[in-house]
């Protein structure tokens, strides 16, 4: 009896500290959306699937195996909360890992916090995700939506201070987020400068009435804080209707290759977005180590990926970074030490990261990235000009 009782002590212990399958398997979950008008973005959780069977065959972490499983959830917050409910009950996985989407990840964000589990790296750059106070099971994958709308804003005023400024964005925290920061950068002359405003609903079959009503406007500048199928219906209703914006904006999150080739490549020409990523199709990084890495990652666990695609390559970066977190826990998987690990980055180095940019984080500052360099696309590939630019 008394040893029948210390195994249920042992096993309830373990999964309080969510390692409920024994030391040798990490368990990490994720949705995404395999399916529905994001799914482009599904090729990120192929990567990572790829990435962790490689991780596996040299041996796992720290004499662990990873078990990583991953789950579509349609970018319908109704279902991540099934699935996610399903990854922790039923799977028992030890954290969420980047998922995707502000909605989405808005809507297991209390659940995740309130069983303690880690919901790592969130794929969203909504300024609510760097909360630790409230939040201490949260952080953010990537730049802040606001951070990113001050470094185009800051381009606009330096490039084109005179500029008729148009505003198309998504109506929810994803787009508010992009157009505060925006705002926040003009200052004093946003109310004189952005001449037209538009949002669309995530449900809306179309944006073009929306588009006709910016261009009537007579702006000059258009920045679309977009995101998925509407990326390409933006760039290619803006072509049709034979509209030219000087400078043409869109986040990072919506500048996939996989969402401009349906607008057709040539209408994104001089298109302008930011990465903190190495762009791994531009020939300036042929030779480096870690591009160089990531090719011969893909050769061979994703020889039939289309490598044009940038979320194959974001997929990797994410994966480097947890990578970097799990490597620092040392043995201790609890989820505590995950949380605890993943707060103290110090100017840690990523393969695919631009030079000159780290990541760091503390107890209180939960944002890892927190700079980006402006790009433009040439109708092959992305091209990064300027500096290295942060939102202050």
């Amino acid at each position: 009896m008394k040893l029948a009782a210390a195994l249920i002590g042992l096993s309830l212990l373990a999964l309080a500290s969510g390692s409920a399958h024994g030391s040798d398997e990490i368990r990490i979950g994720q949705t995404l959306p395999y399916s529905g008008p994001a799914s482009g973005f599904g090729a990120i959780g192929r990567t990572q699937e790829a990435f962790f069977e490689k991780i596996n065959a040299d041996g796992g972490i720290n004499g662990r195996k990873v078990k990583f499983i991953t789950l579509d959830d349609a970018y319908s917050p109704p279902k991540t909360v099934e699935q996610t409910r399903k990854l922790v009950e039923q799977d028992e996985v030890l954290m969420m890992f980047g998922s995707l989407g502000t909605a989405t990840n808005s809507a297991v964000q209390r659940y995740l916090n309130g069983k303690k589990v880690p919901q790592l790296f969130v794929l969203s750059g909504a300024t609510k995700w760097v909360d630790p106070q409230k939040y201490p099971w949260t952080m953010p994958g990537m730049a802040a939506y606001e951070s990113e709308g001050v470094v185009y804003a800051k381009h606009v005023l330096r490039t084109k201070p005179g500029a008729k400024i148009a505003i198309l964005s998504q109506n929810d925290d994803f787009g508010r987020d992009y157009v505060a920061g925006f705002k926040r950068a003009l200052g004093d002359k946003a109310a004189s400068m952005i001449i037209a405003e538009q949002t669309y609903e995530t449900s809306a079959p179309t944006i073009s009435s929306q588009l006709s009503t910016l261009k009537s406007s007579g702006a000059d500048v258009l920045f679309g804080a977009v995101l998925g199928k509407f990326t390409s219906q933006m760039i290619k209703g803006v072509a049709e209707i034979g509209w030219k914006p000087e400078l043409f904006f869109v986040p990072t999150s919506a500048s996939s290759i996989s969402f401009l080739e349906p607008a057709g490549l040539d209408n994104a020409v001089g298109l302008i977005s930011s990465s903190n990523q190495k762009d791994t199709m531009d020939p300036q990084w042929a030779s480096d180590p870690g591009v160089k890495e990531y090719f011969a990652f893909m050769k061979q666990y994703m020889p039939n990926a289309d490598l044009s695609n940038s979320n194959y390559g974001a997929g990797y970066h994410y994966a480097t970074l947890l990578m970097t977190v799990l490597k620092a826990c040392k043995g201790d998987f609890s989820r505590e030490n995950i949380m605890r690990q993943a707060a103290s980055l110090k100017e840690v180095k990523l393969p695919l990261l631009l030079p000159g940019i780290t990541v760091s984080t503390g107890p209180d500052d939960y944002l890892p990235f927190q700079q980006l360099q402006l790009r433009r696309f040439n109708g092959k590939s992305w091209v990064g000009f300027g500096d290295v630019l942060d939102d202050r």
